[in-house]
């Protein structure tokens, strides 16, 4: 095991692998901006280095910085969390270059399945299906392309190569509005990720997004965790999530669990990563492979009782995870609220100083932020500050508590989105279970108009 990592984070993620240090008996180091100087993660880590002003750019994102701090404190491992560079191949290539162990998988797996076109390419040589489209990147001929969206059949989904977050992509229901949006699409998947590749699918008009949570070691062991729903999301980010997803059978989930198990053979993956899908008419279609730990990742820990960013450092320090899958059986219902620094309904971020926080508890309930009162919300950064968990032996107790820790929960001096989530755990189509990805927009659409829900 390591004997100090460096936490390449902030917020509640790098509280979190700070704890899981903790546990393992590893000192940290944690890294900051100078926006996040008084944060309680840098104050309670074994050493803290400032690699920059607020800016993510010159901070977050500075990788000779970050380097250098695993220098100057002696770390031997770095962890990236999620967001910023934990998905930057070149990133996790410079770590070990340097002489560090990087906590996550392989550059080179980094790099495969960050390019879209790639990734679904490995994905079906390892039988994982997919949505219908384009064979690789669409072709400059328009003629061609028009004959692609033809074959799939309108509305098509203009997808970035390089894309990820809900940005670089454009749905188009006409063959007149076709070649435009392929236009427009490029020039941002340019701008926004240095390359202009885009492809083409089949745009899916009622589908959940159900995710599978994986983890695979150096020695060939690859075990999943069941799965998550994360379907209800604005602006292709996701508000809530909750394990395991409901109204699906259990022999559609084993088809989908069994082909995941072989891709991360297939590729040689290491570490915790998340094949996310499509769900609709009782089919599972892929749209990409995080490598990384992902937000939501404490539903899949309380239903299965796995520490997933402790085997996450096991994994990277080269251990077997001692974990098989009979080993693991979910047990019970969890769902997670993401507490953001936001307008409830507008989504517009709410920086500023938290004035009042009290954070709920009781039976099943985890809180996970690190805020704190008279804590300064930054503007420079994602308005996440908080995620809430409630576990139940049945998804409606989990609701049930759900609904008691929001009523609990204070944080006053800013807005969050604290009102949505007291609104959506008594609305019926979410206590039905199953909606799709679309339903939340729709919902506070209808708001914004003073339509009611």
């Amino acid at each position: 095991m390591f004997e100090k990592i460096l936490i390449a984070n902030r917020g509640e993620i790098a509280l979190r692998i700070q704890r899981a240090c903790r546990e393992l008996g590893v000192k940290t180091v944690a890294v900051h901006s100078e926006a996040d100087s008084d944060a309680k993660y840098v104050r309670l880590a074994d050493e803290s280095v400032c690699i920059g002003p607020a800016s993510p750019t010159l901070s977050y994102l500075n990788i000779p910085a970050i380097i250098s701090a695993a220098e100057v404190t002696d770390a031997e491992a770095i962890h990236p969390g999620y967001g910023f560079l934990s998905e930057n191949a070149d990133f996790a290539e410079r770590v070990e270059q340097s002489g560090f162990v990087f906590v996550g998988p392989r550059p080179e797996t980094i790099r495969l399945m960050g390019d879209k076109v790639n990734a679904k390419a490995a994905m079906k040589k390892a039988g994982v299906p997919l949505v219908p489209g384009s064979e690789g990147a669409l072709p400059e001929d328009p003629v061609e392309i028009v004959k692609i969206a033809r074959s799939v059949g309108y509305p098509v989904i203009i997808k970035a190569a390089g894309g990820g977050g809900g940005r670089g992509m454009r749905v188009v229901h006409t063959e007149a509005a076709l070649l435009n949006a392929v236009t427009m699409t490029r020039a941002e998947a340019k701008a926004a990720f240095g390359q202009a590749d885009v492809y083409l699918e089949k745009f899916l008009e009622d589908p959940r997004h159900v995710e599978v949570q994986v983890l695979s070691d150096e020695h060939g062991n690859s075990v999943h965790l069941g799965d998550r729903d994360c379907s209800m999301q604005r602006r292709h980010q996701k508000i809530i999530e909750e394990a395991p997803a409901p109204h699906i059978s259990e022999r559609v989930k084993a088809r989908i669990y069994d082909r995941c198990m072989e891709a991360c053979k297939r590729i040689r993956y290491r570490g915790a990563g998340t094949f996310e899908f499509l769900y609709q008419d009782g089919q599972f279609y892929f749209i990409e492979m995080n490598t990384r730990v992902q937000v939501e990742h404490p539903v899949s820990e309380m239903v299965t009782g796995v520490d997933i960013v402790q085997m996450q450092i096991r994994i990277a320090a080269g251990e077997r995870m001692g974990l098989r899958q009979r080993d693991i059986v979910p047990r019970g219902h969890a769902i997670e609220c993401r507490i953001n620094a936001e307008d409830p309904y507008s989504f517009v971020p709410s920086p500023g100083r938290i004035t009042f926080y009290h954070p709920p508890g009781g039976p099943g309930i985890r809180v996970d932020s690190h805020v704190y009162n008279n804590y300064v919300v930054p503007p420079n950064y994602d308005s996440l500050i908080g995620k809430l968990i409630a576990y139940g032996d049945t998804r409606d107790q989990a609701i049930a508590r759900m609904r008691s820790a929001l009523s609990e929960m204070v944080v006053d001096g800013i807005r969050t989105n604290l009102p949505l989530h007291r609104d959506l755990m008594v609305d019926a189509r979410f206590m039905q279970g199953g909606s799709n990805i679309h339903y939340l927009e729709e919902k506070v659409g209808k708001h914004r108009k003073g339509e009611g829900a």
